[in-house]
């Protein structure tokens, strides 16, 4: 047999390992091979993973969470010289927020809690919660018992102000951490991330469970209530808790879209004013978002319990992820509100009037620096008003006497043309005379009548500035031994301002000369003093004593008139001779 060459051993060697190849390729088969540009996972999949196809692998696995929660209830106390905060960890939110400086309507009076904490313990609903989109991922967030640590070690006991503090919670799926830093000032900075299995959730910050003075007169609550606030463009918007979520249905809430120069939640005397962070472009963030609703309440007042609507409100993200936010929680004082950034000032409610209650409070406040009482430095500015007005009372008076003088002659031509209507032509030929006479006597038909229109607003103006102005609320004012008002700001409990308004209001009426009416206005102007009278019962105490002291100075300023300028004599009396 012929030796085989080299080359055939060559080709047989190859054919009879393309030929293993192939076999053992087909006995034991291995695992596939990813599509093209794509990579293979790192591990290979488990014998008892299900058949791969040929998708791509993605790795569904949740993320690891730290299981973080304390062992029991505890709170924790962060004081500074404007306030007194306690924070509860379950939860993780505010039980109460004390204002050291203010006191509530109580007797006796105790120090002021914004938190209504009956009203927030029956629905388990705190400030500082989380609200979500799911109710029961929102539930875990605001039950679970929260790590309160300050500087990397276990908080306890009071904390002076300022101060950090960090909360944290997890269940091992659903993460909440709250970062709070309380300064020496009323702004909280607060920076809030909420994560479900690593994942982050878009999640805002609330107030819930009412605000403000729980125990508020009547009188303030009708004028004002709890209420929800938001600014965008500089336009303020009021929302009262009618116009809020239903609570019957706490789950649809209504949420409106930003941005927001500032969003929060007010009473007459004090507000809860959501911020963006300082740092913010323009200040403003534009994904800060507003979702407010009202929860049905049961009040107790005496043997009656009664059902009434309560204002909330939470300031969040319209995206995923953490948010920061600056919360002014405060008296709703004019100064303080105007150094805030943006500006605040706008939620003290002057209403249209801002342009005369602003520089009338400012006034006032000057007078209080020399005469340290509010109700003496009201006084004293009265005085000084009326003096202002006093040229124009004056001239108002002049116009009067001028009216009264030629009376006759007016009602002698109302008389000739009474008998027409109103819509009959000769009716013009009336006017024409009269205006004729008006312009012979040079008589202003208006002129006797501006000192009261100019006053009317500086009335307004003046309830305005003592029925939302912080620094009159409490104000109390002693007259004498026998008289006095706990706070000016309220209604007179004794009703002596207001009598005193309607005896002086009558004594005006008397001093200062009219022109001749029918027997039916007549009467209508003797009743004015009652109806006013019967008015200031239920208006700001710090008003009635404005008015009453306008009345005494017009009557002395309408004493020295009559004298300097005495009414003339009425027609057909006299020594001289009878006029037709």
């Amino acid at each position: 047999m012929k030796e085989t060459s080299d080359q055939t051993r060559v080709v047989l060697a190859a054919a009879l390992s393309l030929i293993v190849i192939l076999a053992s390729s087909y006995l034991y088969k291995g695992t596939p091979q990813p599509p093209s540009g794509q990579q293979a996972p790192a591990s290979a999949t488990p014998a008892s993973a299900p058949p791969t196809s040929n998708a791509p692998v993605v790795n569904t696995a949740p993320a690891v969470v730290a299981v973080r929660a304390a062992a029991s209830e505890q709170s924790v106390v962060v004081e500074s010289p404007l306030y007194r905060v306690e924070i509860w960890n379950r939860g993780g939110v505010v039980r109460s927020w004390q204002l050291r400086k203010y006191t509530n309507d109580a007797q006796p009076p105790q120090p002021l809690d914004l938190v209504h904490t009956d009203i927030a313990r029956q629905e388990d609903a705190w400030p500082f919660s989380v609200a979500l989109s799911d109710p029961q991922l929102e539930a875990a967030a605001n039950s679970g018992f929260y790590e309160i640590n300050v500087g990397g070690a276990a908080a306890s006991g009071v904390i002076e102000a300022p101060a950090e503090l960090e909360m944290v919670w997890s269940d091992g799926h659903l993460e909440v951490t709250k970062h709070l830093k309380f300064g020496n000032d009323y702004i909280v900075e607060a920076d809030v991330a909420v994560r479900k299995d690593g994942q982050p959730l878009p999640a805002g910050l609330a107030w819930r469970g009412g605000f403000g003075d729980p125990t508020v007169h009547s009188y303030r609550r009708g004028a004002l209530g709890v209420q929800v606030f938001y600014s965008q463009a500089t336009k303020l918007t009021v929302l009262a808790p009618k116009n809020l979520g239903q609570p019957k249905q706490p789950d649809v809430r209504a949420t409106l879209p930003g941005p927001y120069d500032f969003i929060g939640i007010e009473d007459q005397y004090f507000a809860a004013a959501f911020l963006s962070p300082e740092n913010s472009a323009g200040g403003v963030t534009p994904d800060l978002t507003l979702t407010d609703w009202a929860s049905s309440q049961e009040i107790q007042n005496g043997d009656k319990v009664t059902t009434q609507l309560t204002s909330e409100m939470a300031a969040g993200t319209t995206g995923s992820g953490p948010f920061s936010v600056r919360i002014y929680v405060g008296p709703k004082s004019l100064d303080a509100l105007k150094a805030i950034r943006p500006p605040l000032n706008d939620i003290l409610n002057f209403g249209w009037l801002t342009v005369l209650s602003e520089p009338l409070f400012y006034a006032l406040r000057w007078v209080h620096d020399y005469v340290p009482d509010w109700g003496w430095a009201i006084v004293v500015l009265t005085i000084f008003i009326n003096m202002l007005l006093y040229p124009l009372k004056a001239k108002g008076m002049r116009s009067a006497q001028k009216m009264q003088r030629v009376s006759p002659e007016i009602k002698a031509i109302q008389e000739k043309y009474k008998k027409f209507g109103m819509r009959d032509p000769r009716k013009q030929k009336m006017n024409e005379e009269m205006m004729a006479l008006y312009s012979r006597e040079g008589i202003n038909p208006l002129g006797s009548c501006w000192p009261m229109l100019i006053q009317f607003p500086i009335w307004f103006a003046f309830y305005r500035m003592l029925a939302y102005t912080i620094d009159l609320r409490h104000a109390p004012w002693l007259l004498w031994h026998f008289y006095l008002l706990h706070d000016l700001s309220a209604p007179d409990p004794h009703y002596i301002l207001p009598a005193l308004y309607g005896v002086t209001a009558y004594l005006m009426q008397k001093m200062t000369p009219t022109p001749q009416v029918d027997p039916a206005q007549q009467r209508m102007m003797a009743i004015m003093p009652v109806m006013f009278a019967v008015f200031f019962i239920f208006y700001p105490s710090g008003l009635a004593l404005y008015i009453v002291t306008s009345n005494l100075v017009g009557m002395a300023q309408q004493y020295y008139l009559n004298r300097t300028m005495p009414p003339p004599a009425k027609a057909g009396r006299g020594r001289g001779p009878k006029k037709n």
